[in-house]
């Protein structure tokens, strides 16, 4: 089609504005709230509106810059969006390790990390690093006992082979201040730190310029329950304390950002994970600008993307599976450099050859079914993205201007301001989850009611005495933890010889809602795996009341309309507690005018969409002597 016929085209469809697309929306909602119906308020502190247009880029300074240029938010690739495969080998034994590491290689993987924390000499660290291609695969040492010694190794491995440094690539897991948050306290001071990072950086400057020296662990805060926000502010004040404390040791910003990689979780909220590492890249060009570099390579931004540990589950786990597919794609198309795919068993067990394999294949499928490596940005330009991508980087670089007010994050630790932050923004995602608002499909919604999962979950050495540490650590959450504890507690319950706990569904009257509440009431206490005994509906009460104390369930739901529950409920709740008043009586829904009434019939309580599935589920559990 050529010009003159694309001006014809465009001419049928005359421009709409903005006003007029308002003033048909507030049309269409009759009189609702706008805000509250349309508008999103994010988790982060920001709003989203339903729609953007163009108009809403105006003033965004960075969309007239490319791939590959300054300040680098469509990433550092311009020819294509080929990113590093990488596989975490989580083993501490050497032969094991080298083994799993040798397959993933052979199976797709550009990249492998590794345990190091038990090498301390030559002979070990050329056992793990048997036969493998040093300068093909990228080597990223995650553990160490000393991360010095732990160099001087590899690089003692290079010289035995004849290797060259400067075909290396990879990384050290170097983060003293990460140590710090997740263990309450400096390795051995922040000063010593120092002088490892300054003898590290001149190490790795001198014999491996392609190697990353420090990395910063940002995907620490989303595994505690931060928001993306708190996420992005937090890491790059970790970063700029490493920046300022090494430029005050003479080190140039051009000697020390390109050492650097930023490691980031990759959540379920995928625009906004996809937005997030777009402002990452832009929130770093501006705070390495402030170090006034001489090069600008120095403002280009290597990200490492690994799935957060933060929404994975014990029950139905293999829905990890499309949870970790989603987020590698959010990493994939926000331009990360190199992701991991965690396996989707690794919440309750040591990865096998299978989670191992399709960890790595959903990165494979990424890019050799989906071609998501042969398009460089694709968000570019996307009004909603671009929007999502400003708003975040506005509100980040907020948090990191009041952290340095504060002295810096090495203060804001060991107040314990940034661990109150991210405890408040968590215990807001907990009480969503608890009120399913935010949903874990097959643990806080739509259980499988036949699973059990005791016998799978691995067990760990039970930890020693809690020690006392002079800081708060940062603790690592899983959004699902407390609600799986219910259903495991459960399962140790029917272990231990008795009864499985049993609800009973009374449903009668209005068949489209005796189905719709039923099967609220099914996935409600399924969630804490009780049995479920479900009913296609009773003629009489009469008939409901002797099929429910015939079951010999401990709890009986009435499913019905609140129009019918006027009438029937409490008839239905004096008869059963004649017979038995230990069996727990329940409504399904909310009839708040005649809440009174039924409480006074013999109703224990109600379970509606505004119920909190948490607590109601451990109350529900101290009444039936499950600890």
């Amino acid at each position: 089609m050529d010009n003159n016929q694309n001006s014809e085209l465009f001419n049928e469809f005359p421009p709409i504005t903005t006003a007029a697309w308002e003033e048909k929306i507030k049309a269409d909602l009759k009189g609702a709230d706008y805000d509250k119906k349309l508008v999103w308020k994010t988790d982060e502190g920001f709003n989203v509106k339903p729609y953007y247009r163009s108009e809403d880029l105006l003033g965004l300074e960075y969309l007239n810059t490319l791939p590959d240029e300054p300040p680098f938010v469509r990433g550092a690739r311009k020819g294509n969006n080929e990113w590093i495969i990488r596989q975490d080998i989580l083993t501490g034994d050497i032969e094991q390790a080298n083994k799993l590491a040798l397959d993933a290689i052979a199976k797709g993987a550009d990249a492998v990390g590794l345990i190091a924390k038990d090498i301390t000499t030559h002979k070990q660290i050329n056992r793990l690093l048997t036969d493998i291609d040093l300068a093909k695969t990228g080597i990223h040492l995650l553990s160490s006992r000393s991360y010095p010694l732990t160099l001087e190794l590899f690089i003692y491995e290079l010289n035995h082979r004849g290797s060259g440094g400067d075909k290396i690539h990879g990384s050290i897991n170097f983060d003293p201040l990460g140590y710090l948050l997740v263990n309450g306290d400096f390795y051995v001071s922040w000063a010593h730190n120092l002088e490892e990072a300054e003898y590290l950086l001149t190490t790795i400057r001198k014999k491996l310029p392609n190697f990353k020296a420090l990395t910063i662990n940002g995907h620490y805060f989303p595994d505690s329950g931060s928001t993306l926000v708190q996420e992005l502010g937090f890491s790059l004040a970790l970063a700029n304390e490493y920046l300022a404390g090494l430029t005050s040791k003479g080190f140039s910003v051009d000697s020390i950002a390109p050492h650097i990689q930023l490691s980031l979780g990759i959540g379920p909220n995928y625009f906004m994970e996809m937005a997030k590492f777009r402002a990452a890249r832009l929130l770093w060009s501006k705070m390495i600008g402030q170090y006034h570099p001489g090069k600008p390579e120095s403002l280009r931004l290597f990200i490492h993307a690994t799935t957060t540990s933060w929404n994975k589950t014990v029950y139905d786990p293999y829905v990890n599976m499309l949870r970790t597919t989603t987020e590698g794609m959010s990493a994939a198309l926000g331009n990360a450099d190199s992701i991991s795919i965690q396996p989707f068993d690794i919440s309750y067990a040591t990865p096998n050859d299978f989670s191992r394999r399709i960890a790595r294949n959903q990165q494979l499928i990424l890019k050799d079914e989906a071609y998501l490596d042969k398009i460089v940005d694709p968000a570019g330009g996307a009004y909603y993205i671009e929007n999502l991508t400003h708003s975040i980087a506005f509100h980040a670089w907020g948090l990191f201007k009041e952290i340095e007010k504060r002295g810096g994050i090495i203060p804001c630790i060991t107040s314990g301001f940034l661990q109150d932050e991210i405890v408040r923004s968590r215990n807001q995602k907990e009480m969503d989850y608890a009120q399913r608002k935010t949903v874990l499909i097959g643990t806080t919604q739509y259980p499988n009611l036949q699973e059990r999962m005791l016998d799978k979950i691995q067990k760990t050495p039970k930890p020693g005495p809690v020690k006392e540490t002079p800081y708060r650590k940062l603790e690592q959450y899983r959004a699902g933890k407390a609600i799986e504890e219910l259903r495991i507690a459960t399962e140790k319950y029917v272990g231990q010889g008795n009864k499985q706990p049993a609800v009973f569904l009374l449903t009668i009257g209005n068949l489209a809602m005796l189905r719709a509440r039923a099967g609220f009431a099914t996935n409600f206490f399924g969630c804490a795996g009780y049995e479920i005994i479900d009913n296609p509906g009773f003629a009489s009460i009469e008939e409901g009341v002797d099929a429910a104390i015939s079951s010999r369930a401990e709890t009986v739901v009435i499913c019905s309309s609140d129009e019918e529950y006027a009438t029937m409920a409490p008839e239905i709740a004096r008869k059963i507690k004649a017979v038995n008043p230990k069996i727990q009586v329940l409504v399904a829904g909310y009839p708040k005018e005649i809440i009174e009434n039924l409480q006074t019939a013999g109703v224990d309580g109600f379970i509606h969409i505004k119920s909190n599935l948490l607590s109601t589920l451990q109350a529900h559990h101290l009444l039936l002597g499950i600890r």
